[in-house]
């Protein structure tokens, strides 16, 4: 049996700069020196710009060395070097057993002597998955272990395991649960059933392409491609060729007219340095922006995701049982080295061997696992996410609400207590100790929050937990004169008011829309012998025939009911709506005005270097361009910020207008899965909001305060976070 997995590494051979930022300073450093003749001068800086690149298109330098990589196998574990040079091994032999700590993803070693922690499996460029069936392949014990490698590597745990025996409770330092090395059942459970599922694959006799035996029919070629960047990648090139054509051309053009002083030798500096920086920026750009391209046929998959690359992964349906769908590596563009993927495809072979990696960062993972099942590949996908858990806990409740079991939650004596189940207060929180008691809305559940005398939380709990409604709660701590804040609550009565006092006004004939209400010992249409213009029948307030009302407006059944017109109000919208209207902080806003008035002046600075030989010299143009510099970056960005925009929170949605009232975009409540901060391993963290499918809707360009925003919609039921479809998790229901 052939059994050998080899780690996700880099080949060499991209024609990459060498050294590029030292060279940019040493030609920066040359553009200064008044070196002789000019055109000498130009090209050197030149040259040593260029340089590094021409180190790159070197055949040495651009020859095809694979990097390091791990290897799996029956020899043992092994990290193979250039050349195919064992740098480091653990022979087969030797090993006990691996474990995976998922406090750190550490892979460890245990051996006769003891135990190594050889690295971490993302640097190692392995998948959980695919060590994990390897392994167990080969023989060798796996496990996955709560914690982190220092707690395996700690002699202090072996020496409390010979004294009180392997079933002894020793507390471990990281580990959430008793025990010395508790493992994490979850994800140890999640390997197994992929696994199972993998074992079932194999053993499946293949679908059917015509359809027969109840499967789909065969489709056609389908191509899955991500989303085209912002911007494109054209413009990126072309940018990049723009920015070093134009610091090229500004130095031959100081070269022709001399280069003589100072300030123009500073200006071809700036102009090498800008030109220099442009191109690299643009590279980087280009390569972190490659678009990834799928091919799903029945007969193959083809997929490329590495641009200007010719060969494309080519992987026959034949060799493939089944696909693995979900989080796993993917390659640096610039460094090469493996980093984590939101989203990978593993095909394993009929013998359970990894048969390629196929990278699929960018796509959709539901369009893509459907795609593949649709033309007959057996998906496994990692299953149902782990429900994502409140962040208010319990830890904030005394010890005497766990030692009164039947307990409750009560006002009395014009404070708050904890009743027993006789009814008696066990204890007693005074009123002087209360400074506000805020109900609110998690995740559906009816929550309180106390707050001291200086308005800072010292306890959330559920009120399931506590065992008083949310209405009892209300009415008592308002009677005992308690400061309650509730809302949502407030928010219903004003709109239940708003919509009665609105059927009290006369709605305009033209457009209102009525519907009949008939009352008894009223006057009928027509009792008092009034016709219509031609005879036909009676006329109504409009003076319209009977016949020709409208259809929502109708006469009484009985004679003598007149119609009771009530106006049926329109919604409100995310825009009209009552609610939160946040801002962004005052830090943002100042950093800003900084960066603003720091970019004017750094413009102001160069436009001195560039155009003062032309305008009386340097000194004379910095002179009027720097204080004008500044009055146009402090007067441009009063201009942005006093229509700034800000984000409107409410029960109906949520909006973000301006502070002139223009909407920029908004959304109703029943489109929204999330809001919340987009951590991606691709960008900064942003403020997005989600869909309940989980795709990301709308972006908040400006920063809010998040504490402010998390209590915003928490207080209109906006939900906080990513939405979680798989498994709500509710608040405990008893203590």
């Amino acid at each position: 049996m052939n059994t050998e997995l080899v780690g996700l590494s880099g080949a060499g051979g991209r024609w990459r700069p060498v050294a590029a930022g030292p060279f940019a300073l040493l030609a920066v450093a040359l553009a200064l020196l008044p070196i002789r003749p000019v055109w000498l001068w130009a090209l050197l800086i030149a040259a040593v710009s260029a340089f590094p690149w021409l180190l790159g298109a070197a055949p040495e330098a651009r020859r095809r060395r694979p990097r390091p990589y791990w290897r799996l196998s029956a020899a043992g574990l092994e990290r193979i070097g250039k050349g195919g040079l064992v740098m480091v091994r653990y022979e087969r032999d030797r090993i006990d057993g691996l474990a995976i700590t998922t406090g750190d993803g550490m892979l460890t070693v245990f051996h006769r002597f003891g135990r190594t922690a050889v690295g971490g499996l993302t640097e190692m460029g392995l998948e959980p998955l695919a060590l994990f069936v390897t392994a167990r392949r080969l023989g060798i014990p796996m496990h996955v272990l709560d914690g982190e490698a220092s707690d395996l590597l700690d002699p202090a745990l072996d020496e409390a395991l010979r004294h009180q025996g392997p079933d002894g409770d020793v507390p471990g330092p990281g580990f959430s649960a008793p025990g010395p090395l508790p493992r994490d059942h979850a994800a140890e459970k999640r390997l197994l059933d992929q696994e199972a599922a993998l074992l079932a694959a194999v053993h499946e006799p293949p679908r059917p392409k015509d359809g027969a035996g109840g499967a789909a029919p065969e489709r056609g070629e389908l191509r899955l491609d991500t989303p085209d960047p912002l911007p494109g990648r054209r413009r990126v090139a072309l940018l990049g060729t723009l920015t070093g054509v134009l610091g090229a051309i500004m130095i031959v053009r100081i070269a022709v007219q001399g280069a003589g002083g100072f300030e123009a030798r500073l200006a071809a500096g700036c102009w090498a340095l800008a030109a220099i920086t442009g191109v690299l920026a643009a590279r980087r750009r280009l390569l972190r922006a490659a678009r990834v391209h799928w091919t799903i046929t029945a007969e193959r998959l083809l997929v490329r995701a590495r641009p200007g690359r010719r060969q494309l992964q080519d992987l026959p349906s034949g060799k493939v049982a089944a696909v693995v769908v979900g989080p796993g590596l993917r390659l640096d563009p610039l460094s090469g080295e493996p980093r984590r993927a939101e989203l990978a495809a593993l095909a394993f072979g009929h013998r359970l061997e990894l048969v390629a990696r196929l990278p699929a960062h960018g796509l959709d993972g539901f369009q893509l696992a459907h795609a593949l099942d649709d033309h007959g590949y057996h998906v496994i996908t990692p299953g149902a996410r782990p429900p994502r858990r409140p962040e208010y806990g319990l830890e904030g409740l005394p010890d005497i609400f766990a030692q009164v079991p039947g307990g409750r939650l009560v006002v009395a004596d014009g404070g708050l207590g904890w009743a027993d189940a006789a009814g008696d207060v066990v204890l007693k929180m005074p009123e002087d100790r209360i400074g506000g008691i805020e109900l609110l809305t998690i995740a559906g559940h009816a929550w309180v929050r106390l707050y001291d005398a200086d308005g800072d939380e010292f306890f959330a709990a559920p009120l399931s937990a506590l065992r008083i409604s949310r209405t009892d709660l209300r009415e008592s701590a308002r009677k005992a004169g308690l400061p309650v804040n509730d809302a949502e609550y407030d928010a219903y009565l004003s709109a239940a008011f708003h919509s009665a006092m609105s059927t009290l006004a006369a709605p305009e004939p033209e457009t209102r829309a009525t519907a009949p209400l008939s009352a008894p010992g009223a006057a009928s249409d027509g009792a008092d012998g009034s016709e219509g213009p031609d005879g036909s029948g009676a006329l109504d307030g409009s003076g319209a025939p009977e016949g020709a009302r409208d259809p929502l407006r109708t006469s009484g059944g009985l004679p003598g009911e007149p119609d009771f017109a009530f106006t049926a109000p329109e919604p409100p919208s995310p825009v009209t709506a009552p609610g939160a209207l946040l801002d962004a902080t005052r830090r943002s806003r100042v950093g800003t005005y900084g960066m603003s008035v720091l970019l004017c002046e750094a413009v102001a600075l160069i436009g001195a270097v560039w155009l003062g030989p032309d305008l009386g010299g340097f000194g004379t143009t910095a002179s009027w361009s720097v204080p004008a510099g500044l009055l146009v970056g402090l007067a441009g960005y009063w201009l942005y910020d006093r229509n700034r925009s800000q984000l409107r929170v409410s029960s109906a949605g949520l909006a973000v207008v301006t502070r002139r009232g223009r909407v920029e975009w908004d959304l109703a409540r029943d489109r929204i899965g999330g809001v919340g901060i987009d951590e991606s391993t691709e960008r900064l963290p942003r403020l997005v909001v989600w869909g309940p499918s989980g795709r990301v809707l709308r972006q908040v360009t400006f920063p809010p305060d998040l504490e402010e925003l998390r209590r915003a919609c928490e207080r209109y039921g906006v939900p906080w976070g990513p939405p979680d479809a798989d498994r709500p998790a509710p608040p405990p229901p008893e203590l």
